[in-house]
């Protein structure tokens, strides 16, 4: 008998029969590696999640009640602010507070398990906040005089298939932080998704009838939501949150969150198809322009109206020779490559050579920058104005010491505290300058002990009156029990106040002092 016969344990089978073993062999090793997966997943993750204790939680946080109504006023007003101002730090601190992000992780889990009292009550508290955040913001920008579509509120008026993609891996990370027990990392998530800041886009855009930017906002705003709650809703399902619980979920549910899905896709991927477009367009853009005149000429940086028709394009050119007809050239060859209608106008600058054409751009250039930063400078000074209740003739701008000082005019129910937090709200927009406004002189707030030492509102309280003593240059008396009074003053002569001790009776209270005192 031949080792063909006799080897490998196959004896009596047939090649066929060899053969067809041969490949069951690799699949039955895979399906036992899915199968000891999922048991392993089953035991060692699963079963490991309290999920009652979960779920009882994320109902909680999911309520219609005074503080959720608060905070999400209090982050609408700060976003629309921030946007206003194209402050990015005003903004992420809208983010911070993200009120939002409770029923969006509650219509997740209340789908997953098929809670649909819980779904419906989430799904309240999100319309309320809502159409909250949108009217507040609104009403804000109808009676600002700030109106213009800054650098941040345009960014968030062309949602893209990335922005659906951020939505989604945060979403992964703030459901895996809920289901596990980590919710620190929802600061994160709220960062990463922004929600307020397109809500208050949208109110931008409603009491600016801008329709562009309240369409554009509005749909990121939903792809961040609707991608959060569904990707909570795939995680719980995951984590076996499931018909254990309740036996509500049904295929058709699957089929429609899914449909749901793919409708975002549509027109976030058809965005970001023009958004590429319009990319290739600029370099197709310049690379002709600059082929027209050759290597020796400077071309400025090209300004293209995507959004005209026929298509606009503006671009200055330091040339050794000039070309009449390069505009029309440019025209027809734009058009051939980017298939659409194309209007091109280049102002020509003849220079001597090419070391001449690139000292022309250069300075060029140098006198675009200084007319940003005097935009820049004038913009400064009208919120200065504005936050000060003056005019703009009345705003000091020191461009070398990067200092501007205006001194503001009472305003009606305005304390300290109002002026002081104008400063800082302008400040966070200039780091690079020195923001100094001179508040009207008013009462001082009032400094009370708890104990030995003050507590945190107390030393808000003196911090508030020592800024107020340096911005208007008078003294401030402390007056009160000898051990506080002192202590009073030791925290504002460290704040740079010009500060003395008063009469020893009585309570503890702060007083202007004479001005002719110095």
């Amino acid at each position: 008998m031949d080792s063909e016969e006799t080897g490998g344990g196959d004896t009596g089978r047939s090649p066929a029969a060899a053969a067809a073993a041969a490949v069951r062999r690799p699949q039955w090793s895979f399906l036992r590696v899915v199968v000891s997966f999922r048991r392993w997943w089953r035991e060692m993750v699963v079963e490991t999640v309290h999920q009652g204790e979960v779920i009882e939680r994320r109902r909680k946080e999911c309520a219609l009640s005074s503080r959720y109504l608060f905070m999400t006023a209090m982050s609408a007003g700060i976003a629309i602010l921030g946007l206003l101002l194209s402050s990015p730090a005003v903004v992420i601190g809208a983010m911070l507070l993200s009120p939002l992000m409770d029923p969006i992780m509650g219509l997740g889990f209340a789908l997953a398990i098929g809670d649909y009292r819980w779904l419906r009550q989430s799904a309240r508290s999100l319309a309320w906040g809502t159409a909250m955040a949108v009217g507040l913001c609104a009403l804000i920008v109808f009676m600002s005089p700030l109106q213009d579509i800054t650098p941040e509120i345009a960014s968030r008026t062309r949602p893209s298939l990335f922005d659906l993609l951020v939505a989604l891996f945060s979403a992964l990370a703030g459901a895996y932080a809920m289901i596990r027990g980590r919710e620190g990392t929802i600061v994160g998530v709220a960062i990463a998704t922004a929600l307020m800041p397109p809500l208050a886009v949208v109110g931008f855009g409603l009491a600016t009838a801008n329709w562009t930017v309240f369409w554009g906002a509005l749909l990121l705003y939903i792809t961040n939501f609707v991608t959060i709650a569904l990707t909570v809703w795939a995680m719980a399902r995951l984590y076996g949150f499931s018909v254990t619980l309740t036996e509500r979920q049904s295929r058709w549910q699957n089929f429609v969150l899914g449909a749901v899905f793919v409708a975002l896709v549509v027109p976030l991927g058809l965005s970001l198809r023009q958004i590429a477009w319009e990319a290739a367009a600029a370099r197709q853009v310049r690379t002709e322009l600059a082929e027209n005149f050759g290597s020796a000429a400077r071309l400025s940086q090209p300004e293209i109206e995507f959004d005209t028709d026929p298509m606009r394009v503006s671009a200055f050119v330091w040339t050794t020779s000039l070309q009449p007809d390069a505009e029309v050239r440019a025209e027809e060859s734009l058009a051939r490559a980017l298939g659409t209608p194309v209007d091109v106008q280049l102002k020509q600058f003849l220079v001597r050579d090419e070391q001449s054409a690139e000292e022309a751009q250069l300075a060029s250039a140098k006198a675009a920058e200084e007319e940003a930063a005097r935009d820049r400078l004038d913009d400064l000074a009208a919120r200065l104005a504005v936050a000060a209740g003056t005019s703009e003739d009345e705003v000091l701008l020191d461009r070398q010491r990067r200092r501007a000082l205006v001194r503001a005019e009472p305003l009606p129910g305005a304390g300290l505290a109002a002026y002081a937090a104008l400063e800082q709200r302008i400040a966070a927009t200039e780091p690079e300058w020195r923001i100094e406004l001179v508040p009207p002189v008013s009462d001082l707030p009032q400094v009370a002990f708890a104990g030995e030492e003050p507590d945190e509102p107390a030393r808000e309280a003196i911090a508030l009156a020592g800024w107020s003593a340096k911005r208007l240059g008078r003294p401030l008396v402390v007056s009160g029990p000898e051990a506080e009074a002192e202590a009073v003053r030791a925290l504002l002569a460290e704040q740079g106040a010009r500060v003395r001790l008063g009469d020893a009776g009585g309570a503890l209270r702060l007083a202007w002092g004479d001005e002719a005192a110095r």
